[in-house]
């Protein structure tokens, strides 16, 4: 099951610990998911992520 880190809103896929962050605060009940590939982008940096990779849109 999909789970979201609810402080950095990364798409977890495996166990409830979040990889980037360390969080175990974590939920499964997200809205949407965007796919950054490079931290450059417009959307990246409105969204304040710094790592590449899938992210909830409203967690």
């Amino acid at each position: 099951m999909k789970r979201a880190c609810k402080i950095c809103k990364r798409v977890i896929t495996k166990g409830n610990i979040c990889p980037a962050c360390k969080s175990t605060d974590t939920t499964g009940s997200f809205q949407g998911t965007i796919v950054v590939f490079s931290i450059d982008s417009e959307v990246a940096k409105k969204m304040g992520i710094t790592e590449p990779g899938k992210y909830a849109l409203k967690v």
